[in-house]
């Protein structure tokens, strides 16, 4: 009989997919005194990579600086028949070159914003882009749960 993990885990294409559905990821980088900081971010897939930004400033970008680990979640669900999500355990590569920054924070912005022209969000992001960070999450740990799989027998 197979493992209640088995049962549950979402293949590639469906973990792939669920997070393209998803709009927001909470993230979680370790403070100074080993404590978590966990806030949630607006993200894009590029190349096959999560790819995250904030202002260079922020508290996370301070934590990743001193240390790279990264855990991130992103999950749906009222009941417990409903839970699906990804949890991911993984090193932060930290972009801070303005042209490379302006492009991933554009494809954060068109990705979470449809309404607002393109070129309007590129003009945008062009402002800010030095005032930024991008973090490219490299996946160590990947875990996913879809308990609609289970069909109600849990």
């Amino acid at each position: 009989m197979p493992k209640r993990r088995e049962l549950v885990s979402m293949t590639d294409e469906e973990m792939w997919d669920f997070i393209e559905s998803r709009k927001s990821i909470q993230v979680a980088t370790i403070n100074r005194d080993g404590s978590p900081h966990l806030t949630t971010l607006w993200f894009a897939v590029n190349d096959g990579k999560i790819v995250l930004e904030t202002f260079t400033k922020s508290q996370k970008i301070v934590n990743l600086k001193r240390d790279p680990r990264i855990a991130l979640l992103l999950e749906t669900g009222e009941s417990y028949d409903q839970l699906r999500g990804v949890s991911i355990n993984a090193t932060a590569e930290l972009v801070s070159e303005v042209e490379a920054v302006h492009r991933l924070h554009t494809a954060v912005l068109v990705r979470n914003q449809p309404e607002v022209p393109a070129d309007v969000l590129d003009k945008v992001s062009a402002g800010m882009a030095h005032k930024k960070t991008a973090i490219l999450v490299k996946p160590e740990r990947v875990m996913s749960w879809d308990h609609t799989k289970l069909d109600g027998i849990y």
